[in-house]
């Protein structure tokens, strides 16, 4: 038991350094039923979760943006109840990150 704890309090540090950056998304749906949902991965890596509840498929093009660094796009199609990952890292540590997410149904 006492192995236990000592194993429990060394780990705590450890998510303190979780990577914590303000995260702005701008939607542009277009009339596509997507939803985005973003996250910080770690200091210099974040990604969104879209996932299409409509019934219609949808193509979707994002577009990461941090400070000076030059946009980094992804592009994903989703069939009805398809969901997609799409992650981006950056050359330097995130300090705030603008998300462009423009659906256009099929």
């Amino acid at each position: 038991m006492n192995k236990l704890c000592c194993v429990v309090f060394a780990l705590l540090p450890v998510g303190a350094l979780a990577a914590t950056y303000p995260i702005e998304v701008e939607k542009k749906l277009n009339g596509a039923e997507v939803s985005a949902s973003s996250q910080a991965i770690d200091v210099n890596m974040a990604g969104i979760e879209l996932y299409n509840y409509g019934k219609a498929a949808a193509e979707c093009k994002v577009v990461f943006r941090n400070g000076p660094e030059s946009p980094r796009t992804r592009k994903a199609a989703l069939a009805p109840g398809q969901s997609a990952l799409l992650t981006s890292s950056f050359k330097s540590q995130v300090i705030k990150l603008r998300i462009k997410v423009t659906c256009n149904p099929k």
